[in-house]
């Protein structure tokens, strides 16, 4: 199982965020870490310009978007900048895409959201087109009618990896994409329900095995502390938990919010819980930090003890 660490805008200025994503980036490779994960935050930095930083001042990890919602720009549009990101960082983007939820789409960006599994079917159908090297987009399906040249073509091969969190979508990422981006799937999720789907889904469509990307929080903390960390997590990032299709998503495993999912405790729990994930079929784990702490310093040092210890336990999976 790889394992990776998510970077996201979460806080200061802009430039203050480009440098800490840098920073963070710089500090994922020297330390071994196998993909840098950035959330697309709707409201807040564009995460395929932090990669193109983050490219430019690393050498080797890869860097991945989760996840960049269909709905936000046209598929060639969504091409020609990830095209244009994985050039600057050399043939190192996982290019993560999704068709996000009905209070972003339809509330926030006013776009219809309907049917958003065969939109993000015929969206798929532009993109992986566009990223294949053609000099010419040639796509007519229900959505799109494009006939659009293309001059950026692909430094390496571009994995497309698409959020998937129901039945639908997971047969498309299977079919259609190197595999799926989860998050508030625990890891009686993954092995009954996303793995199975998706796994037979890429198999039928002669495609390699697909990756499964988890996101879970994680924090180092004493085995007394453990309570206090679940509750922290539920109070920032609890927000997804509203959508009808993580609520769906989490009656297939034992998981009932997001404090469930954080692996918290020593490093003996921590390292048990990545295990469970790698032995129900996750192929990489994206690693939010948790700090835990009253003030700023504190979390601070919360924050860099939780990413050593990730670190040391991500080593035993390589």
């Amino acid at each position: 199982m790889r394992v990776g660490v998510m970077s996201g805008p979460e806080r200061g200025g802009a430039v203050h965020k480009a440098d800490r994503m840098t920073d963070d980036a710089r500090w994922a490779e020297q330390a071994g870490f196998d993909t840098v994960w950035v959330p697309q935050v709707p409201t807040d930095f564009d995460a395929l310009t932090a990669v193109t930083l983050m490219g430019r001042a690393t050498s080797r990890i890869e860097l991945g978007t989760a996840v960049v919602p269909v709905h936000a720009q046209h598929p060639i549009a969504l091409a020609r900048q990830a095209l244009s990101a994985h050039a600057a960082a050399g043939g190192r983007l996982a290019l993560g895409v999704g068709a996000s939820h009905h209070w972003i789409v339809r509330d926030m960006l006013g776009i219809p959201y309907r049917k958003p599994a065969a939109y993000t079917r015929d969206y798929l159908d532009v993109l992986n087109a566009a990223i294949g090297g053609t000099d010419v987009v040639d796509v007519e399906n229900d959505s799109f009618t494009v006939h659009n040249p293309l001059t950026v073509g692909p430094v390496a091969p571009l994995p497309v990896l698409l959020a998937a969190l129901g039945p639908v979508m997971l047969r498309i990422a299977g079919a259609l994409t190197g595999g799926t981006v989860l998050w508030l799937a625990d890891e009686r999720t993954v092995a009954d329900h996303v793995v199975p789907t998706i796994t037979k889904a890429a198999q039928e469509a002669g495609r390699p095995a697909p990756r499964v990307v988890a996101g879970i929080p994680v924090c180092l903390c004493a085995p007394h502390e453990v309570d206090a960390a679940r509750g922290r997590a539920n109070r920032i990032l609890g927000e997804a938990e509203v959508s009808p299709h993580y609520q769906r998503l989490m009656e297939h495993g034992d998981a009932r919010d997001v404090g469930d999912l954080c692996a918290a405790g020593d490093e003996v729990a921590l390292r048990a819980r990545f295990r469970r994930f790698a032995d129900a079929g996750v192929t990489d784990l994206s690693v939010r930090l948790l700090p835990l702490g009253s003030g700023r310093e504190e979390l601070l040092a919360s924050k860099l003890r939780t990413r050593d210890a990730v670190a040391a336990i991500a080593a035993e999976f390589r």
